[in-house]
């Protein structure tokens, strides 16, 4: 290694004398370090450890010295992680490729043993549990032993993987949610390899890898694809950022929850527009914000478009280490190299020079929700009853001609007021628009959080105590991302009032946050669907984009963990929690809201009593052992995997079948035709779903022609090691509105050339055996949410060659680079409407054979039957080392060959 600048030195912690990167030696003779935010400090560390004069120099790192806050990027530098986090939904796939990798290399030629993570790598195991039994004592057991079923070849697979990769680490079903898991037990917050310390870093194949930001760890989330080139010892090519400092001041107020701080700041960020940059938080406001409450707010930072919503380290991240039961040389580690490299937050520094602010009194913060469709859509507790009736009759215009103002005067009343008569056994009941009909406490983004936790238990045995019970429609859940939450409840006497108000611990994974709420009742889903009715999820989750929860839910809520206990009882989203009460005690005086919200005093007491940190050390001290039903499945032999060609799991991918030595040229586009044309914030859910496979789907033809059953189809995140599964689920969210096919949802299109209407998947057959290259015409914010390598994978294997958009989103760009797509945007002010483009054209991109560059503009002809439309698109191949990925086909490519010719 290179160290032009000298700053190799030592640290002795105790009797231990360590190697680092000083940034106090470097910033004696360039004082710029001082003014760095802490994030940016991090980066630069990163850089002066990996100086080699070829994939970081000299340049490098004056670069970051000279950074300018205002500037607009667009200096590369390239960032090497300490470590990678996956979980499995892209975690399997991942793998899947690793394997194939193998025996690709060795065709070539090359050694397979040279395919294995260069990086630690833990795969946490916890989006595949469904929530199928619920509201009974036995429903982890039930949906744990469903989940081993639906998933033996899978998990099989996975324990080949753990011994077959060195440095590859699992962490069982049931165990918890990886970002949580990596908040209580993975993270280092200072790593040591040999000799050398530095700060723990990653990337991770979830967007909400952020979380471990509130520990004050750099790190994001990154398409499978990224993740499996980091693996590979491959750096992760960024540009240094903008960074916006975030200031908070004060404390927040009785009845605010750290679920309604991170609403707020959700929707502050995103009216500010933060996507592509880091947001720092500082302020006398972060010592009044516990650990937890600040891993709450880095966790939605997918959600505020931010790449990270970074907290510095302090004594609070200290206190969380202990109160977590690390090691106490880590702890003393921590500090001392936090302190000794600037990386220490203190409340009377210099505050650090920033891109730009913005700032949030915390005793403004008020109770909140966010729905019916985005994170960022906060509507304060005190007004939902009337963001519901607006929401209502928005929905129920759509489709029917009527725009998004539609008054309720449009909407018949008769249609506004409709009920089903529900009967389930001797229960017989109303059911209308409104009725919650999920109400579930999910997700690391609160699970992790005691306050909150104990808090809906307070209010729980409060209800209780009241004589109040859930509505009998509303399907209630516990979802824990840790064991150590069902054990902190136990020992405080909580969790008997949970499961008296029906949330059983179902499982420990991330459930409804992700899609795996599982079917509603038989006799509620019918009541839905004989009424057409707009029913609501309540969750405490992080993502609530339409079609997302349940199929047959339209309006999904994020609210606090308490708040979803109380609208399980109150059993409709339209109601005015502030003065409706939410029933009657057995003296039939009501119960209101107010009465039974725990008292912030009351929820600390419970912490300091029965939250300690031998119940993480005892929960973690066996984590990646399994259970019974983990350490009895098969474990396969040998460095290659043997693939079952009649598995509906796991199949080798075609990604490097017949994969030359050398890429071909990259060619122009010509005769493209649009296979979707879509609107504004299309996410990956809708490019590719996470939850059920619908019936009639081609994913279900394609299983059920391999001798899968309907109950047994599982879920499109599940069989992510099967391409046949996931390229015909691509594009196949039900609720996709492609507008060459207008007034329809769902995964359909139009084969322009014989106008016959077919699934987006038999199109693309058909246009491939044609040999017709396909294009994608979308909106702005293209690709919001979760990091979905199949989103990329699908669109390639469809047959699509570019994508044009109004924007993207950052993962999912990066992510069709590394699949060999091009994402390219329209010219500021234009987009398909504005240009006049229909679907129906004949598309021709140049500029891609000859001198291709990173935001080169490319010219594209549209052609019609009203004639010819020209224009100019960006080419957001956005650095050098990614258009190295696009010429080679893909990144993985690209890392494959590199591999072989060493």
């Amino acid at each position: 290694m290179t160290d032009s600048f000298g700053t190799k030195s030592q640290l002795k912690v105790g009797s231990a004398t360590y190697d680092l990167f000083s940034l106090g030696k470097l910033a004696k003779s360039h004082p710029a370090v001082n003014r760095l935010p802490f994030s940016l400090k991090v980066l630069l560390e990163n850089l002066l450890r990996h100086e080699d004069g070829r994939v970081v120099n000299r340049e490098h790192v004056e670069k970051m010295l000279a950074w300018d806050p205002k500037a607009t990027p667009d200096v590369e530098i390239s960032f090497h992680p300490a470590r990678v986090l996956l979980q499995d939904f892209t975690g399997v796939p991942a793998v899947v490729d690793l394997a194939a990798m193998r025996e690709a290399l060795s065709s070539m030629g090359g050694n397979p043993d040279k395919i294995n993570p260069r990086n630690p790598a833990d795969l946490v195991i916890d989006h595949s549990v469904q929530i199928d039994s619920f509201a009974t004592s036995a429903a982890f057991k039930e949906n744990a032993e469903l989940e081993f079923e639906r998933n033996r070849e899978r998990y099989a697979f996975l324990r080949w993987g753990q011994s077959a990769f060195k440095g590859f680490g699992v962490v069982p079903p049931d165990i918890g949610i990886c970002h949580q898991v990596n908040l209580e037990f993975l993270a280092h917050v200072t790593f040591r390899q040999g000799s050398t310390v530095y700060p723990d870093t990653l990337v991770g194949t979830d967007s909400h890898t952020t979380m471990i930001n509130g520990l004050g760890v750099v790190g994001w989330g990154v398409g499978g694809i990224e993740a499996e080139a980091a693996l590979l010892g491959q750096p992760i090519t960024m540009l240094i950022p903008q960074v916006v400092g975030f200031k908070l001041a004060g404390k927040l107020p009785a009845g605010a929850t750290a679920t309604d701080l991170v609403l707020t700041v959700t929707q502050m960020l995103r009216k500010k527009g933060v996507v592509g940059k880091f947001v720092e938080f500082y302020g006398s406001g972060l010592k009044n914000l516990s650990l937890p409450d600040r891993a709450t707010i880095a966790n939605m930072a997918p959600e505020y478009g931010a790449t990270i919503g970074f907290f510095p380290v302090d004594e609070e991240s200290l206190n969380y280490l202990r109160f977590t039961g690390r090691p106490d040389d880590l702890v003393a580690l921590t500090e001392a190299y936090a302190k000794e490299q600037g990386l220490w937050r203190r409340d009377d520094a210099e505050e650090p020079l920033f891109s730009d602010t913005l700032e949030l009194d915390l005793s403004t913060v008020v109770p909140s929700l966010a729905g019916p469709k985005r994170p960022q859509d906060r509507v304060p507790l005190k007004d939902m009853k009337a963001g519901y009736e607006k929401s209502l009759v928005e929905m129920l215009s759509a489709g029917k001609g009527k725009d998004a103002g539609t008054t309720a005067a449009a909407v018949p009343p008769e249609r506004l007021a409709q009920t089903v008569t529900v009967k389930n056994g001797r229960q017989s009941y109303q059911v209308g628009h409104g009725a919650v009909v999920i109400a579930s406490i999910t997700s690391c983004t609160n699970t992790s959080n005691p306050a909150v936790l104990v808090g809906a238990g307070l209010l729980a045995k409060k209800a209780v105590e009241r004589g109040l019970n859930p509505k009998p429609w509303v399907k209630t859940s516990l979802a824990p991302g840790s064991r150590v939450v069902s054990e902190y409840l136990r020992d405080a006497g909580l969790l008997p009032y949970l499961e008296a108000v029906g949330f059983h611990i179902v499982g420990y994974g991330c459930t409804t946050c992700i899609g795996n709420s599982g079917p509603l009742t038989e006799p509620v889903a019918n009541a839905v669907t004989e009424g057409d009715l707009v029913v609501a999820a309540v969750l405490s989750g992080n993502r609530n984009f339409e079609g997302r929860i349940n199929p047959h839910v339209r309006m999904n809520y994020l609210a606090s963990p308490p708040l979803v206990v109380a609208y399980a009882l109150a059993g409709e989203v339209g109601m005015d929690l502030d003065n409706a009460p939410l029933g009657t005690d057995p003296n039939g005086r009501p119960v209101f809201l107010r009465d039974i919200w725990p008292t912030n005093e009351e929820i600390q007491e419970v912490i300091r009593t029965s939250v300690k940190p031998e119940q993480f050390r005892s929960q973690y001290a066996n984590a990646m052992e399994g259970d019974a039903l983990w350490q009895q499945l098969p474990v396969g032999k040998g460095a290659t995997f043997q693939w079952d060609d009649t598995s509906t799991y796991v199949r080798k991918p075609p990604f490097f079948e017949n994969l030359p030595k050398e890429p071909k040229p990259a060619q122009d586009i010509h005769g493209a035709h649009v296979m979707a044309l879509l609107g504004d914030s299309v996410t990956t859910d809708h490019i590719s779903p996470a939850g059920n496979i619908a019936k009639a789907s081609p994913a279900a033809k394609y299983l059920m022609a391999n001798g899968v059953e309907p109950k047994d189809f599982n879920s499109y995140g599940a069989r992510r090691g099967n391409h046949e599964v996931m390229v015909r689920g691509t594009f196949a969210n039900i609720r996709l509105k492609n507008l060459l096919v207008p007034g329809v949802e769902g995964g359909v299109t139009v084969h322009i050339p014989t106008r016959e209407r077919m699934s987006i998947y038999d199109a693309s057959m058909k246009y491939q055996a044609e040999g017709t290259p396909l294009v994608v015409l979308a909106g702005a914010e293209y690709g919001t949410g979760s990091s979905r390598d199949w989103a990329a994978k699908g669109t390639m294997l469809l047959g699509v060659k570019a994508v044009i958009a109004k924007s993207f989103e950052r993962i999912h760009r990066s992510n069709l680079v590394g699949m060999g797509v091009l994402p390219l945007q329209f010219e500021a002010g234009q987009d398909a409407a504005s240009l006049g483009l229909t679907g129906h054209e004949k598309f021709d991109i140049t500029g891609v054979a000859q001198d291709l560059a990173p935001q080169k503009k490319l010219t594209v002809k549209a052609t019609g039957e009203s004639g010819t439309k020209e224009f100019t698109v960006v080419c957001r191949i956005d650095t050098p080392n990614e258009l190295d990925y696009y010429r080679h086909g893909g990144i993985l490519q690209y890392v494959l060959r590199q591999l072989a010719k060493a």
